[in-house]
């Protein structure tokens, strides 16, 4: 089931994530004049402003009158949530969704500060999302509707993939695995950089080198359907320099050891976003 793209829509949080979301809805077609951003930075409603004559408004009270959103969308970080939630509970009717991209806050909580009913979703996108290319998983509560649920793609399919879940805890894995993975990809950048420059490289051919490799190789993954393992093992030939390299990095001790940890360390921090005991939930799991 599909649903048009088309308003009112108020996106609560005008921070990169919410920036991103909103270019993408309005490139997907969504009128500017059914778009409302509430975003207290003055700085980033100033920016805001060239999307186009959306309503700006540095808070709620400032947003004129209008019958309510059909589809309310929090993108602001965990910490602010209990104070947002109260707001806005009173500026929704029976028929809006309310999509949450927050980090670590269950389904519950919404459920609990809105009306009996609300439809509410779950979303965890990623920053490549403001090009385009975000990885999305969403988790519904029952309240949802099937045109709520078709709603709520729509809103993500515009900026990238999008896959659903029925199991909310796999959204504490689903932050620490691709909530979080592009600054993992970018660290990588700047590791494989220091690494070169240490051994000798000059430091800006360095920097090219490692972001020309880490970019290039991630294209060749998004459109080569081979396996991850596959597309590795045809650029490490037996005995060659990278499988030299490849011992090393693949030992038990080294990566896969240190992304399980990393992996395993976001996933706790998710949950106490939620405000779950440390040792809630199965172990291991944006702006998080």
């Amino acid at each position: 089931m599909s649903a048009p793209l088309r308003g009112p829509i108020v996106l609560v949080g005008g921070g990169k994530m919410g920036a991103a979301l909103a270019k993408g809805w309005l490139a997907a077609g969504l009128a500017a004049e059914e778009l409302s951003i509430v975003e207290p930075d003055p700085e980033r409603r100033a920016a805001l402003a060239a999307l186009g004559p959306i309503g700006l408004a540095g808070s709620p009270e400032e947003l004129a009158e209008a019958e309510p959103p059909r589809a309310l969308v929090l993108a602001v970080k965990p910490q602010t949530m209990p104070a947002v939630l109260p707001v806005w509970a009173r500026r929704t009717g029976p028929d809006t969704l309310v999509l949450s991209i927050a980090a670590g806050i269950r389904l519950g909580t919404f459920v609990q500060a809105f009306p009996l009913g609300t439809g509410v979703v779950r979303a965890m996108p990623n920053t490549p999302a403001a090009i385009g290319r975000g990885a999305t998983v969403l988790v519904a509560h029952p309240s949802a509707r099937a045109e709520q649920r078709a709603l709520a793609e729509v809103l993500l399919a515009a900026v990238g993939e999008l896959h659903w879940i029925e199991d909310e805890e796999l959204m504490h894995l689903v932050t620490a695995l691709s909530g979080g993975g592009p600054a993992y990809v970018f660290y990588l950048i700047e590791a494989l950089a220091e690494a070169g420059t240490a051994l000798g490289l000059p430091t800006s051919l360095a920097e090219r080198l490692a972001r020309a490799t880490v970019t290039g190789a991630g294209e060749l993954a998004r459109t080569n359907p081979a396996p991850a393992a596959q597309l590795r093992a045809e650029v490490t030939s037996p005995g060659g320099t990278t499988a030299e390299a490849l011992k090393v990095l693949m030992a038990p001790e080294a990566w896969p050891r240190l992304l399980r940890e990393a992996l395993a360390a976001a996933a706790r921090r998710s949950r106490e976003l939620g405000g779950e005991a440390p040792g809630d939930g199965v172990e291991g799991s944006g702006p998080r």
